[in-house]
């Protein structure tokens, strides 16, 4: 909360008034259903009413929470914030887990009312309703008080005009603010000539308290400086009374603290919300003009400023020494600028911001710094300036927010940044824009929308290369991109055939110790694995990870990132006992990233396959749980992660016997798949597949042929007969065939997809043991004795030297029984 104002005066009504809304009325319900709009013009004291409500009556509330609210990105990262301040709410730390998912989480927990069903929120300055409807937590069990400028909030909510000073109050104010030589009379008079508006009243009782001058002075100053606003006609939104009071304060000001008007000045180009302390540091930077150089580099001197300032009710300050400037305020120091003049001071408000920021935007440790940066980014208009530093703090703040995963507050800012700097341009695109349009690609991808990820990768990748050349840092960063889309429309071959080139490439311009080098030759196993070449997948894993370990300062994320991978290459090799045993090592670690960091879920989702592909299926379902409720509730149920934690978890539920369970939850992502990745692509397929083998275990094999028949003929023309998804959709099919007594037809297609997966995975893979498994079944059901005990003996050798005779996979073969092979679907 901002502090307490100890000169609040009067507004007895309109505090009475405020009550009897926000609480159901005199009747009795202390429940708000919908918000309640505290608007007016400018200085009218509307965030003041509201600061002096929540005191008021704190006494009714277990939790009070103030939002900055006129930017929505900073309005959630203020919420995720409530997560730190009330641990109570159960919400994880938005540095480990996002600031989109802790706002959210948040809000849920506020109105389910558990543990505080007293609460009020204070969104200040919201001007549009539209940007926080999202996170105005309606129909909960506490209150919400909106304050605004706009008067539209009378069509949403119940509202509340706020107006000037009532006569009497305006006289009591003043002579509760100047204590000494103020007489009723002398307060009306003062009163009458600033039109009863509070800010200017504070303004007038500042500066009578500072200087002591008399009320006939002041009144005569206040005429004359009125005649010079009307005079040089200054465009103002805001009273003249206002304007004439401030002119009179920063009239004096310059006179008694002229260094304190160069901090005001520059504190005008800032956001109205409150400026870090730390942001006035000691600088040589020539864009922050001398004067004010000195007083940074004068502590003392600069202490003293700030204190000056708040002594004059120029500047609102904190217990934290951050300064605060009200809006009318900023507006009236600059128009008394001219354009040359105006642009200098927001090039010095840039180079304080951009010093000021933290180096490295993914750690979490300073996430709460550049939040308060943020809401300085769009105010100050960083995203104007065309200085190197300047533009490297915007594409940083960037950065920030898609680490912290506020994915939609980044969407925003990218893409008012690549307008902004596109604006007049009549060449080639800079560099600054083209590494804004990548990272635009990237949060297109994380959010499944992989078309116009691609798309944006590709022409970006076509201009960084005319413009700085394949070999430059950020082109090379962009192939791995490239990488990734290939990956996310099912083209993994051609995926696999430009990350060849881009290893090749990141060798010759970085060589092979290169962190970037290895991120490529991580992109290439993951292609391997996609192509089913999973020995060469295990292969460059190891490489890459073993390397990885051999670098300095290796950040952790990109850790887990290669270790998770290799995991997953020792899985699908078909060691699970190995699998788990690595991925369990890399899930330990990655938990410090916390647990609902998108890379500690991919990793934790990779650890309950292996489980249960070792026979630990009570683990596996329990951690697939806990991570498909995270997914849904963090990221939504139409997102690729959601998605892929939804088909692990059914598979584990199929195999615990949870059938009717598990196809509700695979059918109904099988559904979602096509609005993601289109019809035709190798997941939905395979996703299709495991739908297949569920309606068939539930006694409905000819839907689950229908559905197999057509998967197959998918898979086979994205990806050729000879891909493990392909075979494993036909080894299901021919399940399928023999559960309908077409025991000719099962054979034919188990003999040749027998062959095709010895070949493709060897004899030895727990894939082509199930479709040794079920051929034998097959070729013993069809009177064709001699051939079955053959490959029965032979596959039951198999089974002892490998996964051993108690396994589960072992134990369905010696029942006589079809095994039913699922799919999977690894990140991209």
């Amino acid at each position: 909360m901002p502090p307490k104002n100890k000169n609040f005066t009067g507004r007895e009504d309109l505090l009475t008034r405020l009550r009897e809304g926000i609480t159901g009325g005199k009747g009795g319900q202390v429940t708000a259903v919908v918000p309640h709009a505290l608007h007016g013009l400018g200085g009218v004291g509307k965030t003041q009413l509201a600061v002096e409500y929540a005191y008021r009556y704190r006494s009714d509330y277990d939790l009070v929470w103030w939002v900055p609210a006129e930017q929505p990105g900073l309005a959630r990262s203020t919420l995720a914030q409530l997560a730190l301040e009330a641990p109570d709410l159960g919400v994880p730390d938005p540095a480990t887990r996002g600031i989109e998912e802790a706002a959210d989480r948040v809000l849920n927990a506020l109105r389910r009312g558990e543990p505080y069903d007293r609460w009020l929120l204070i969104f200040d300055n919201a001007d549009e309703p539209e940007e926080i409807n999202d996170i105005v937590p309606r129909g909960g069990p506490g209150h919400v008080l909106v304050t605004s400028r706009n008067h539209r909030w009378e069509s949403v909510v119940e509202t509340l005009p706020v107006d000037v000073f009532a006569r009497e109050e305006s006289v009591a104010f003043l002579l509760r603010r100047v204590r000494r030589g103020l007489t009723g009379q002398d307060a009306d008079r003062l009163a009458e000539a600033l039109g009863d508006l509070p800010l200017a009243l504070e303004q007038a009782g500042a500066l009578q308290a500072e200087t002591g001058m008399s009320v006939e002075e002041y009144l005569r100053l206040l005429e004359e400086h009125t005649g010079q606003v009307l005079d040089e006609g200054k465009p103002s939104e805001y009273p003249l009374s206002m304007t004439a009071a401030w002119a009179l304060s920063v009239s004096s000001l310059r006179r008694r603290r002229p260094e304190a008007m160069e901090l005001l000045r520059c504190c005008a180009f800032f956001g109205p919300e409150p400026i870090p302390r730390g942001v006035f540091a000691r600088t040589d930077d020539p864009a922050v003009r001398p004067e004010l150089r000195a007083l940074l580099s004068a502590p003392l001197g600069l202490s003293r400023a700030i204190s000056e300032l708040g002594r004059y009710a120029l500047v609102r300050i904190d217990d934290n020494r951050n300064i605060q400037v009200h809006r009318l305020i900023q507006a009236l120091l600059r128009e008394e600028l001219g354009e040359e003049e105006q642009a200098r001071m927001r090039a010095e408000v840039h180079a304080l911001l951009a010093a000021y920021a933290p180096k490295d935007p993914s750690d979490a440790g300073e996430w709460p710094t550049y939040s308060e940066l943020l809401a300085h980014l769009l105010p100050s208009r960083v995203v104007e300036s065309r200085v190197p530093e300047v533009r490297e703090f915007a594409l940083a703040t960037l950065n920030y927010l898609s680490a912290s995963g506020n994915f939609r507050s980044a969407n925003r800012y990218v893409d008012t940044m690549i307008r902004t700097w596109t604006r007049d341009a009549t060449g080639p695109p800079e560099l600054d824009v083209l590494r804004a349009r990548h990272v635009q690609g990237n949060l297109r991808r994380e959010i499944g929308q992989y078309e116009d990820a691609y798309q944006l990768d590709v022409s970006t990748l076509e201009q960084l290369n005319e413009t700085v050349g394949p070999e430059h840092e950020f082109t090379l960063i962009l192939h791995n991109s490239i990488g990734a889309d290939l990956r996310a429309r099912g083209d993994f071959v051609t995926a696999r055939e430009h990350d060849e080139r881009s290893l090749e490439l990141h060798r010759r311009a970085l060589g092979e110790a290169n962190l970037r080098t290895l991120r490529a030759m991580n992109s290439l196993a993951l292609d391997h694995g996609l192509t089913s070449d999973y020995r060469r997948s295990k292969e460059l894993h190891e490489e890459a990870y073993e390397r990885l370990l051999e670098l300095a300062d290796i950040p952790p994320v990109t850790r887990v990132i290669f270790w998770s991978g290799l995991a997953r290459a020792v899985r699908l090799c078909g060691d699970y006992i190995s699998a788990g045993d690595v991925g369990t090592d890399a899930y330990s670690f990655a938990r410090q990233l916390g647990v609902d960091h998108p890379w500690t879920l991919r990793t934790a989702r990779d650890l309950a396959i292996a489980r249960l592909r070792a026979g630990e299926v009570e683990d596996a379902l329990e951690l697939a749980r806990d991570v498909h409720g995270r997914c849904v509730r963090q990221f939504g149920l139409d997102n690729p992660d959601t998605l892929a934690a939804a088909v692990n978890l059914s598979n584990i539920q199929r195999t615990m016997g949870q059938t009717q369970d598990a196809l509700t939850l695979v059918r109904d992502t099988m559904e979602r798949y096509p609005r993601m990745y289109g019809e035709q692509h190798p997941f939905h397929h395979g996703c299709a597949s495991n739908v297949a083998v569920l309606h068939r275990v539930l006694g409905d094999p000819e839907t689950a042929r229908g559905l197999n028949e057509r998967s197959l003929a998918g898979l086979e023309a994205k990806l050729s007969r000879d891909h493990h998804y392909t075979l494993t959709v036909a080894v299901n099919l021919a399940s399928d065939l023999a559960a309908l007594g077409e025991l000719e037809s099962a054979v034919r297609l188990g003999r040749g997809t027998l062959r095709r997966l010895r070949a493709l995975l060897g004899e030895d893979h727990p894939t082509t043991l199930a479709g040794a498994a079920n051929l034998s079944a097959d070729l013993l059901a069809s009177g064709l004795k001699e051939e079955a005990e053959a490959l029965r003996a032979d596959t039951l050798d198999r089974y002892a030297r490998t996964l051993t005779l108690d396994h589960r996979d072992a134990e369905v073969f010696l029942e006589g029984r079809h095994l039913d092979c699922d799919f999977d679907p690894p990140p991209i």
